[in-house]
């Protein structure tokens, strides 16, 4: 494959560096696109400028990336809609009434803190069926509980975020594992499903964040930005940092009960279960081979399932609204535009960063760092440095499975030259990519992330990088001690 050697570096690490030096992730990426096209274009800056716009223009050629977007919208719409039904005060009000010590208002429990923080990592850990699906139940169910209970936002999507795709890939019966599985069958393994399994067992740093984020949560130990995030509320102040901008409209997350209406929480619980639990089902239908039901669910399209799952959600609340005659059907498509209208910024910055990955692949960015790294390789340090790559290129591209789809195709062949264990060097490769989704702000995980949960993105990302570096270093120590004693 081509590439544009260094300068296919300069793209995303200057989009990466503003977005984290300034706080200003649109500008950051839109820098990081022109000087990408730039480069493309032969250095030329006018012609660039014109195929930065064809390039953001090019994202909605592809169908997953539209279905993406789109999803987005009616998240939106649903969110509204469980907001003016009186469902999440419901739900705030009942989840808080079984609290040991905390009634609604009373917000200051320790134990209440710790038990509503390990019941959001308990459910984002269950929904392991799809990420997207993991980060919004937790971001929507959990939101008004945490702010309730005065938690800072940047925790929630801590939550959100260290659940999600961890435990898809460490509990691979999903489009993940499939998606995986494909890549391991093209490198000629002949049990490529098993050998996932094998290599799940030494997948460490998804293993370590699931671990960090729990003890986080119990012994209430933060480090550098969380620590300061939780310092403020603790000292009065907001929820957000002063001046953050979070990644959904307040026009949307502070959308007030219907008056007159009492908070039920089955008006919230019932969309969102029917949400989570179409998701199997959808991944079944777009996958359905005549294999059986787990086969056909590994093989399901994410993007339309999702896409599916949330619009029946949506459609579910209608008429659950409706029979109950808490809404009319015009109020209901009044509110839902209202909440589409509140997820545009949250649909731009989707558009930039889709373009901004769709470059680096044409960039050929992911391509030199690995070939670049490979001559730096020996036996005793393959799985260590098969890892560092891996995070590298998920952070440089802001894609898990574009990190899987480049790595598993480098690391499969150089372990099995070089007769090093095939299953740490898989798993290598996958615990970087993991490493990318949750350090990078081209990240979409970590984007939906932030909107689930109503935060600053930048803040997001700033929060969870010190765990995330915690978890990567123990990692490389880990795939080091055991390259170097043969395993």
């Amino acid at each position: 494959m081509e590439t544009y050697g260094f300068l296919s570096l300069v793209p995303p690490l200057l989009a990466i560096g503003l977005a984290l030096l300034t706080r200003q992730v649109f500008l950051s990426l839109l820098a990081g696109l022109w000087i990408g096209f730039v480069i493309l274009s032969g250095g030329n800056p006018l012609i660039g400028t014109f195929e930065t716009l064809n390039g953001l223009v090019d994202v909605f050629l592809d169908a997953g990336n539209t279905r993406i977007i789109i999803f987005t919208l009616i998240v939106g719409a649903l969110i509204a809609l469980i907001q003016i039904s009186g469902g999440v005060q419901g739900f705030i009000n009942r989840l808080l009434a079984r609290l040991e010590r905390a009634q609604v208002g009373a917000g200051e429990s320790r134990s209440a803190r710790v038990k509503v923080e390990l019941l959001a990592l308990a459910t984002g850990l269950l929904l392991f069926i799809e990420s997207n699906i993991s980060i919004l139940t937790v971001g929507t169910l959990y939101r008004p509980v945490f702010d309730k209970l005065k938690i800072p936002r940047e925790k929630l999507a801590y939550i959100a975020d260290g659940t999600s795709s961890p435990s898809c890939i460490l509990i691979p019966f999903n489009a993940w594992g499939a998606f995986i599985t494909g890549l391991l069958l093209a490198q000629g393994l002949e049990n490529p499903f098993g050998e996932l399994l094998k290599a799940t067992v030494f997948n460490f740093y998804p293993m370590l964040v699931i671990a960090t984020l729990a003890f986080v949560i119990i012994s209430g130990r933060d480090v550098g930005e969380m620590k300061t995030a939780e310092a403020r509320l603790a000292g009065g102040g907001g929820l957000l940092r002063g001046g953050a901008m979070p990644m959904i409209s307040g026009e949307i997350s502070e959308i007030e009960m219907k008056t007159g209406l009492a908070p039920r929480a089955r008006n919230m619980i019932i969309p969102i279960a029917l949400m989570a639990g179409l998701m199997p089902v959808f991944l079944i239908m777009t996958g359905w081979n005549g294999e059986g039901l787990l086969s056909s669910m590994q093989s399901g399209s994410g993007s339309t399932s999702v896409l599916y799952a949330v619009s029946f959600a949506c459609l579910g609340g209608f008429i659950l609204y409706k029979a109950q005659g808490l809404l009319g059907i015009r109020e209901m498509f009044d509110v839902s535009l209202k909440g589409m209208a509140g997820m545009v910024p949250l649909a731009v910055l989707m558009v930039l960063a889709f373009a901004l990955g769709s470059l680096c692949k044409d960039l050929g960015t992911g391509q030199y760092v690995a070939d670049t790294a490979k001559a730096f390789i020996n036996p005793a340090l393959v799985p260590a440095m098969i890892f560092l790559i891996a995070c590298f290129v998920a952070f440089s591209t802001g894609t898990s499975w574009g990190t899987f789809a480049i790595m598993i195709a480098i690391a499969v062949p150089l372990a099995q030259g070089m007769e090093t264990n095939v299953s740490l060097a898989i798993a290598a490769a996958l615990g970087g990519g993991i490493f990318g989704d949750h350090c990078s702000p081209t990240s979409d995980t970590s984007i939906i992330s932030s909107m689930a949960t109503g935060n600053d993105h930048i803040d997001h990302i700033r929060t969870q990088l010190p765990y995330a570096l915690i978890g990567g270093g123990v990692t490389t120590a880990l795939y080091l001690l055991l390259g170097v004693l043969g395993v």
